[in-house]
């Protein structure tokens, strides 16, 4: 695929260490990396390559907020309702206003593109290298398993952002974007939707085999667990209501979900016991100003945390009750007392302090990409809509762990299925999961009412789904460089 983003591959222990700004954050001079044959001759060289990918995960590619997942996290949930800048704040404004997702020279188009499709790039690397490689069976499928399901996950993000929602039990022959399955220069046209899936899912299954008995040795990496959450998350977008419940239920079998004490300590800590997989920042790599928690956390000194914390969207707190510890993580007031914010901190009704960082002068905070909280919620949701009696049950068994008061839901039908999405809301605010939950069930954005500012959202208080900005635009760069790509609806 010929592309603004695709000229380079991790290619050996340098990519480990990568805190470049520009577009060519893999030219280094020839000192600082081995070759490629070099690179993907063991698996031993293979598994280093795979951390560099581990490590691109909170990277700073260019523009401050552009930390690899943590950003694109961020800018996922900022384009929805339920996140809120009380003061104007110039760190993905574009996104919360939604004038940077129709205008295809924008940071908020090309950030995600260009970060997803590099993953993609160096997930092939040792995806088509790892067979002929030297070294145990068991090795190469540890490697190879994990760089399936990146190269999944990617298309998928992909697709979900920059083609048409799926709808189960039609063709999907919409425009999606490329599969790149090989590390070539040449260029490729968008795939249908349908094919990406039938890609993401082939990859999938594929990783759900080569990574039966894999113990990963921390939540950086990826194993079967994953792999079987990532399947029930493609499935929930698709439709496939039974894959999707069956294989949430192997995901968190065997798995805890967090106590109401460990829920209150600032979700900065990879080795919880209900993370699936996440990013661990640690000193030598830390990104400082760049952190998530540079931007999420709510005691971190810097400008945009001292100036304007993240809030919640008052509607959607007032549907949290008090005996919920999730109402315990925002203050109502923004007085926060039982935290230290620096004296010149900012303080603003329903801000946040779900992830802390480190301290006022650290801002390094563990990212997370998948919890066990999320396998309950797909398939309870997954259940509800399958009509079957066990949904209820399965929602009352994360929510007393959230809310020591809750009694099981009566709710059938609809009715669960909008308690079950609500609860959505609540559970993964500010983890990344808002824009993809509004667009897969093809529901308008709607922020009247609460606390969002009209003169910072540019009144962008309804969209409706069949808007056509659900679709974000294809960065210019990458049209330019690939003559078979077809832009989205201007």
């Amino acid at each position: 695929m010929k592309s603004q983003y695709f000229k380079y591959i991790i290619l050996g222990v340098s990519s480990l260490m990568i805190t470049s700004c520009s577009d060519d954050f893999l030219d280094k001079s020839p000192t600082e990396f081995i070759g490629y044959e070099a690179a993907t001759a063991t698996t031993d060289n293979l598994m280093t390559s795979l951390n560099g990918i581990h490590r691109s995960l909170y990277v700073r590619y260019e523009s401050q907020n552009e930390s690899g997942l943590g950003g694109l996290m961020q800018q996922a949930d900022i384009v929805g309702e339920d996140i809120v800048f009380p003061v104007t704040n110039g760190w993905f404004l574009t996104a919360y206003n939604w004038t940077g997702l129709n205008n295809e020279n924008s940071q908020d188009v090309r950030m995600p593109y260009r970060t997803y499709y590099r993953i993609v790039r160096n997930a092939n690397t040792i995806i088509n290298a790892t067979d002929a490689a030297t070294g145990s069976e068991a090795d190469k499928k540890i490697v190879k398993g994990q760089a399936l399901l990146y190269r999944a996950f990617c298309h998928f993000q992909l697709v979900q952002i920059y083609g048409k929602r799926y709808v189960n039990g039609t063709e999907n022959s919409q425009l999606g974007v490329p599969i790149i399955l090989n590390i070539s220069s040449e260029s490729n046209p968008r795939s249908t939707v349908e094919e990406v899936y039938t890609q993401i899912n082939k990859d999938l299954d594929e990783a759900n085999t080569l990574l039966i008995g894999y113990v990963k040795p921390n939540n950086s990496h990826l194993n079967l667990k994953v792999a079987q959450g990532l399947k029930a998350r493609v499935a929930l977008v698709q439709g496939n209501w039974a894959i999707a419940a069956d294989y949430a239920s192997k995901a968190k079998t065997g798995l805890s979900l967090m106590t109401t004490t460990e829920y209150t300590a600032g979700f900065n800590d990879y080795t919880n016991r209900e993370w699936m997989w996440g990013s661990h920042i640690n000193e030598v790599q830390t990104e400082y100003f760049g952190n998530f928690g540079a931007y999420m956390s709510r005691n971190y000194s810097s400008t945009v945390i001292r100036t304007c914390p993240k809030a919640i969207n008052s509607k959607l707190y007032a549907t949290i009750p008090t005996t919920d510890v999730r109402s315990t993580i925002f203050s109502k007031t923004g007085a926060h007392p039982n935290i230290t914010l620096v004296s010149t901190a900012s303080k603003f009704p329903y801000t946040s302090q779900k992830f802390l960082a480190v301290s006022t002068g650290d801002s390094r905070c563990d990212i997370p990409y998948m919890r066990v909280a999320e396998m309950y919620l797909i398939e309870a949701e997954a259940k509800a809509r399958l009509g079957s009696a066990d949904a209820n049950n399965i929602l009352s068994t994360f929510l007393k762990s959230r809310n020591p008061s809750f009694t099981i839901s009566t709710n059938v039908g609809q009715a669960l299925i909008d308690e079950i999405l609500l609860q959505r809301r609540i559970e993964f605010w500010g983890e990344g999961f808002r824009f993809f939950d509004i667009k897969r069930t093809n529901a308008p954005l709607d922020r009247t009412g609460a606390n969002h500012d009209n003169a910072i959202i540019n009144s962008v208080n309804n969209v409706p789904a069949s808007d056509k900005r659900w679709q974000w635009l294809i960065p210019r760069a990458e049209i330019n460089a690939n003559p078979l790509i077809v832009q989205n609806e201007l």
